[in-house]
Parts: C-alpha cells; sequence; structure tokens
C-alpha cells in the first residue's frame, strides 16, 4: 500500500502499484496527469476512468493521454469523464494508408502519472487486465520533482498528433538533485537513453544488472557489455524465460549464446512475464522507465526514464532485484547450442527485421 508520507516506494505488481496509483488520485486537490501506453476496458480501466470521472466533478484538472496503438478504449469509454470537463488525447492515431510502417511505428511508450506538483508514479506498468501477475516496475516519487515532470507531460500532451516537431527541446535531460530525467522521441541520431544506458555499462566498476522483458540489444551496446565482462564487471541479465512476444524470444536467442561466452550472464525469471525496464550499475546509480532494451525503444518510440543516484531510492532498486533474483533460474548455454534447427532458421530469417519488434 502507499505510505503517503514517503519519499520513494517502487511497487513490483498489480495490485500494488495500481492501488497506489488510485489512493494517490483520490487524494488529489489541483490536477491528475495520466500517459499510458496500453489502456484496458477491463476492471482496472473501470476503476480508473471512475476515480478520475469523481475528482473532475470536484474540480480536479484531469487530463488523459493515451498511445492509439495500445488503446483498448476510446471516447465513448470516457464520455462522463469528458463531459465533467476532462480531456482525453490519443497519440498519433493509426493511418492505414499513409505512410504505415513508420509513421505508425513511431509510439507513445511512456507510462507516467502526475498529481498536485508533488507525486509523480513512472516505470513500466499499464492498465490492462491481463498483466495483473507480471512482474514490474512502478517508481513513486513524493516532492517537487513533480514540476518538471508534469512540463514533460504537458510537452507530450500538445505534439500528440504531430509528427513533425522541434526535436531536442524535448529530448533535453532535466536535473533535479539527485536525479535525471532521461526522455527519447524517435530518432536514429539522438537516443538520448540508450547512450546513458552505454555510459553507466562503460564506467562500471564492479557489477551490471539489467531487467527486461525484451533483449535485442544494437552492436555498441553488445559490445559495451562485452567489454565490461572482460575488464572483470559481473555483467547480469534478467529476462523473462518466456515473454508475452514470442517472436522476440526467438529473436534474442540469436544474441545469448555470444554474449554468454564473453561471460555476460543471463537468468530468466520463471513464474511470469518480467515487464520491468531497469539498469543498475555497481549498486550506486541506476535508471527506471518505460523504455525495453532494444532497437524499437531506442529508436523509434517516445520513451521517459529517471536516472537515480539517492542512496534510498538505490536500495529499493537493489531489494527488488534480488526478488527477481529468487525466482530465477541461469541460462543453459549448452541447451542454447542444441536448440532445434528451426529456431535457429528463424532467428536469421528475423534478424533483418529486428528493428521493428
Amino acid at each position: 500500500m502507499t505510505n503517503p508520507q514517503a519519499k520513494y516506494q517502487l511497487f513490483e505488481y498489480a495490485d500494488d502499484y495500481l492501488g497506489a496509483m488510485l489512493e494517490d488520485i483520490r487524494h488529489a486537490r489541483r490536477y491528475i496527469y495520466l500517459q499510458m501506453y496500453k489502456y484496458g476496458n477491463g476492471e482496472n480501466g473501470k476503476l480508473f476512468r471512475d476515480e478520475l470521472t469523481r475528482k473532475c466533478r470536484q474540480g480536479v484538472e484531469v487530463k488523459v493521454l493515451i498511445d492509439s496503438w495500445g488503446a483498448y478504449v476510446n471516447d465513448s469509454f470516457f464520455s462522463e469523464l469528458i463531459q465533467a470537463g476532462g480531456e482525453v488525447r490519443y497519440f498519433k492515431k493509426i493511418k492505414f494508408f499513409i505512410d504505415f510502417f513508420t509513421k505508425n511505428h513511431r509510439r507513445n511508450h511512456r507510462k507516467l502519472l502526475v498529481i498536485d506538483d508533488q507525486i509523480v508514479h513512472l516505470g513500466s506498468a499499464n492498465i490492462v487486465e491481463y498483466a495483473k501477475s507480471w512482474r514490474e516496475a512502478m517508481f513513486r516519487i513524493r516532492g517537487d520533482i513533480a514540476i518538471p515532470f508534469k512540463r514533460v507531460f504537458l510537452s507530450d500532451f500538445r505534439i500528440y498528433r504531430k509528427y513533425v516537431f522541434e526535436k531536442p527541446s524535448y529530448v533535453r535531460t532535466i536535473r533535479h538533485g539527485s536525479f535525471e530525467i532521461l526522455r527519447d522521441v524517435p530518432s536514429i541520431a539522438m537516443q538520448r537513453i540508450r547512450k546513458k544506458y552505454l555510459e553507466l555499462i562503460q564506467a562500471a566498476e564492479n557489477e551490471i544488472i539489467i531487467e527486461t522483458p525484451y533483449f535485442l540489444p544494437g552492436t555498441q551496446l553488445r559490445k559495451g557489455l562485452i567489454n565490461a565482462a572482460r575488464r572483470g564487471v559481473a555483467v547480469k541479465v534478467f529476462l523473462p524465460k518466456h515473454s508475452d512476444m514470442r517472436i522476440i524470444d526467438i529473436l534474442r536467442n540469436r544474441y545469448l549464446g555470444m554474449l554468454c561466452r564473453h561471460q555476460v550472464q543471463f537468468l530468466f525469471y520463471v513464474p511470469d512475464n518480467l515487464h520491468a525496464k531497469i539498469i543498475l550499475a555497481d549498486r550506486r546509480a541506476f535508471i527506471l522507465g518505460s523504455p525495453n532494451f532494444d532497437f524499437r525503444s531506442f529508436r523509434y518510440q517516445h520513451e521517459i526514464a529517471i536516472l537515480g543516484r539517492d542512496p534510498e531510492a538505490v536500495t529499493l532498486v537493489v531489494d527488488h532485484i534480488l526478488g527477481t533474483l529468487k525466482d530465477a533460474e541461469p541460462f543453459n548455454y549448452d541447451h542454447w547450442l542444441n536448440r532445434p534447427f528451426v529456431d535457429k532458421f528463424f532467428e536469421r530469417l528475423l534478424i533483418p527485421f529486428r528493428h521493428w519488434f
């Protein structure tokens, strides 16, 4: 449950983080800004909609931004909220006949809740029923760091229909105390979050730990992980044994054996899908947010993450990873070598399309 006075909290499962978000919404007095990649029309989606509607009727400003690709709802679902004065926008509606594979691929993958210049939630989790048992990482911060997050949300809210905009101002790193707010927009050249990941990997002295549901690293990140392992850094990557994207599980296998030969350790989370997105360096700094460790997040999507060095916040991330470790099993290199021929065939077949998954 939410501790209203806690400076930091990290939630890992739907009952916890959805309950915490709803509790903070209930206590909102000025505004509620909610941004989601996927929003479902099941029980949780209705709970959020009804609570947002209730707060709007009380005079609280409510803005909701949902990515069109991930929306299982429409304006009729939010009709009472809209009638009460709430604003609901859908990020870049799908265009089926115009530039389908390029513009439509640039999705807003951010998950963010900002309340009253005082509270922010961000991380990996969507508001959908099917992910109730997934292991996530949703970070709650109480403090005035919510103010720059509010500005980030409002910037996204303004450009919700734009494919062309002045990108540098939308990826500028925002520093606030011991934290940095990191943002990406679709770009081959910028990729601020990927570059920050690489900085942490290259600077690590003892340990790098990564949690990600999808693992499709580009050349520089693969080299960074290999070089870190060569200089004696313990490099550990936690993945779900079976993610919700079978095609990505097939693709990732092509990288696992090669990196394992270079002393990169892989561990598979067994109970369900591991959907958290975290990198932890030397137990001194972490990045937590919405981006996956793959081409699509770094190159094509609007992402948001926070880099933190506050010892109290780092401890929460370390505890989360230790919890993941309890339900993880090591990658079996011999089993990988003897995987079925059909798996190897599809790995090769899909590699040219790895940027699209």
